[in-house]
């Protein structure tokens, strides 16, 4: 069965950003399409120290092994798409998600691309600036990682935990997202 793995980079759990993924998420069950949410919420993530190690042990793991990175990098590197969401913090993404992408980047290189031709889609709520410079970092490593990227992408605009499901323009991206991620998904499993 095909399986999305969707990544929520925000400190609030159950925030705009998850409202926005659970959107795409819908539309991909609608399609039959398996989903998980994981939220980064609560947890703690180190940035990646460039130790090399990785490019070493070639193991499909980064050394760093007391945070949920590698749990994330094994969810995303079974899955066929993966989603990156993240509120925008002073013009980009969240530092935890800066971290699990530093993190996974390099893991997923030093292995031969874990990532390659999966079908990546990236999620951001903003209040007021910073969603395109944002989107710009999760596009950076989904591009990086050769995986292929379905269309328009989501942002949402909304300060409140809510204040995101007014945003019509917004929550229709991410239904439209959602429908052209499964499109792809069925697509490329032909």
């Amino acid at each position: 069965m095909t399986k999305v793995i969707a990544i929520n980079g925000s400190a609030r759990k159950d925030g705009n950003t998850a409202i926005l993924i659970r959107r795409i998420l819908e539309e991909l069950e609608n399609e039959g399409i398996e989903t998980e949410l994981v939220q980064l919420a609560g947890k703690r993530i180190r940035g990646c120290t460039a130790c090399m190690k990785c490019f070493e042990n070639r193991d499909r793991r980064c050394v760093l092994d007391d945070d949920i990175v590698n749990d994330c990098i094994e969810k995303m590197a079974g899955a066929d798409g993966i989603i990156l969401g993240s509120p925008v913090y002073f013009s980009d993404v969240t530092a935890e998600m800066k971290a699990l992408v530093d993190r996974a980047g390099f893991v997923s290189f030093a292995n031969d691309g874990l990532f390659n031709r999966k079908v990546g889609s990236a999620v951001v709520a903003q209040r007021r600036t910073g969603a395109m410079h944002s989107l710009d970092t999760l596009f950076h490593f989904l591009l990086s990682a050769d995986m292929i990227v379905p269309g328009r992408q989501t942002i949402g605009i909304g300060r409140e935990i809510g204040d995101v499901d007014k945003d019509d323009e917004g929550i229709a991206s991410a239904k439209n997202a959602g429908r052209n991620m499964a499109w792809l998904l069925k697509a490329v499993s032909r």
